[in-house]
């Protein structure tokens, strides 16, 4: 894995800072919205790599290692666990209502063992850690164990704050957030995930195609269970520009137009390009590196907007 690939996906992080900076800007997020729009991209990549290697699997020669699924899946999943850890404890001071330093640990265990967001995310935090400790135990091994675990811990660690929000008092409610919360993720970690792990012309060929169609799925399945969404926590249009929430959703509509936008661009150019082996392997990382980036501001003003009343 080139350092310069490393190195250019970490403007993503920077994206995630800036779309929580405009989502404070435009309301008043809890101080958890800077870990957990941090903690959704680098979540979001680990199920992306799990993705990206079931699509691989099978195949005479892989065009994805499984050393290096497990490696990134191991380093992305310590990160991962740790921003979950700082999550939890700025949770728990906001929840018993003492600042983040004078949190006892008598009070974080209260909180973790009688609050219901406490149950919830001390669950989403050891899936994070059981997948960080399996990839690393995979890593060393050098096994070949399926990603399919990893897949549902990740996928289980995203969706268990969504799921127990404002949507779970709504029939089918929990499911929309779910779908929603499963669809970006999966379109910001897969794409991610290529450009961490795919090296050579062939490679793209063959993966980007795939991924194309599948983030059309995921784009037609975070539409919908947006606008529901939006549609349910607002009661009036006046209230997208009155209301905090409603100006944090403007903002992310805004920039997810400017992502299809740019993915519509990329579908009539650069995938057929890479298809027909016409566009380089640099070319091609270039691109994902940039709609990651991109991708990752919208991240933030979703962290911004879960977290705003």
């Amino acid at each position: 894995m080139p350092n310069i690939r490393r190195r250019w996906l970490l403007g993503a992080a920077a994206g995630a800072v800036i779309g929580v900076a405009l989502g404070v800007l435009l309301a008043a997020p809890e101080l958890s919205a800077w870990t957990r729009a941090l903690s959704l991209c680098v979540g979001s990549t680990v199920l992306g790599v799990a993705v990206l290697a079931t699509m691989t699997r099978g195949q005479r020669r892989p065009d994805v290692s499984t050393e290096d699924v497990w490696r990134a899946t191991t380093a992305l999943g310590g990160v991962w666990l740790l921003l979950e850890t700082v999550q939890l404890v700025i949770e728990a001071a906001a929840t018993v209502d003492v600042p983040v330093a004078r949190l006892s640990a008598g009070l974080f265990v209260e909180y973790i063992g009688t609050a219901g967001s406490g149950r919830v995310a001390a669950a989403a935090w050891v899936c994070v850690g059981a997948l960080t400790v399996a990839a690393a135990l995979a890593y060393r091994r050098g096994a070949t164990w399926s990603t399919a675990p990893v897949l549902v811990a990740a996928a289980l660690a995203l969706v268990a704050r969504p799921v127990t929000g404002h949507m779970s008092q709504q029939p089918f409610g929990s499911l929309l957030d779910a779908a929603h919360v499963l669809a970006a993720a999966v379109w910001l970690g897969v794409l991610t995930a290529l450009a961490l792990l795919v090296r050579g012309r062939g490679a793209w060929s063959r993966l980007l195609p795939r991924y194309s169609d599948l983030a059309t799925t995921c784009v037609v399945v975070l539409g919908v269970t947006g606008v529901i969404d939006a549609a349910v926590r607002l009661e009036s249009v006046a209230a997208l520009v009155d209301t905090g929430y409603g100006r944090v959703l403007l903002a992310k509509v805004a920039v997810l137009v400017a992502l299809l936008g740019l993915a519509w661009i990329w579908r009539r150019t650069w995938v057929p390009a890479a298809g027909a082996h016409r566009s380089t392997a640099d070319v091609s990382l270039r691109n994902a590196v940039i709609e990651v980036c991109a991708m990752s501001v919208a991240f933030g003003l979703a962290a911004a907007l879960a977290t705003t009343a």
